[in-house]
């Protein structure tokens, strides 16, 4: 019992950092789409003041130079940007491509806005972006529409274990993989199937 408690604990580690980032960041797009002071340039807290207040503590100024020439549209990239990666990353659609956006998005803030805060464990961006590592690496292997999906594609072409996972959780996409591997590899040992016991045994 303490074994499976141990097996089910590893496999679902990372959900709730895929929840925290999912939610923070939809809700941080959405923040800035509906703000009334985020896009009006003469209002206190909008993005121009904030960029100018930025630049010359910022690890890479040309990096908010380029953003000044077109702020509006920078924010709304950035906006979009946000909602795009949490979406991705809590429901687990593409999700080592939502997690390197999110880990983006958060690097060049940190590089910029947040550059100067000091101590550097006080900067919220740096540690959102070391936050998103482990989802680029890991991806959205259980409870994700990824998985649901990898399922589908290894049902189609009968691999063992394809059947399970997905959304409700069991064999993840790696887990698949090497079924796949090892179905080939004893499809290879073994020469020609036998149709008699592939009946026996299916």
């Amino acid at each position: 019992m303490l074994e499976v408690w141990r097996e089910t604990a590893r496999r679902y580690a990372l959900l709730p950092l895929r929840i925290f980032l999912g939610v923070t960041f939809i809700y941080a797009g959405l923040d800035k789409l509906t703000s009334n002071t985020f896009f009006t340039d003469s209002a206190n807290g909008s993005l121009v003041q904030i960029l100018h207040g930025s630049h010359d503590q910022a690890a890479i100024p040309a990096m908010i130079d380029l953003a000044l020439k077109a702020p509006h549209g920078f924010g709304y990239a950035i906006a979009l940007g946000e909602l795009a990666a949490g979406l991705g990353t809590l429901f687990g659609v593409l999700g080592r491509v939502a997690a390197t956006g999110g880990a983006l998005i958060s690097l060049s803030l940190w590089l910029t806005v947040s550059w100067s805060t000091t101590p550097y464990y006080y900067g919220n961006d740096l540690v959102y972006l070391m936050a998103w590592l482990p989802l680029v690496l890991a991806g959205a292997p259980y409870l994700s529409l990824d998985a649901l999906l990898h399922k589908r594609r290894a049902a189609s072409v009968g691999v063992p274990g394809g059947t399970s996972g997905g959304i409700s959780g069991g064999t993840s996409g790696d887990a698949s993989d090497d079924a796949v591997r090892t179905a080939a590899g004893s499809a290879g040992a073994a020469g020609p199937a036998d149709p008699v016991r592939s009946e026996r045994t299916g």
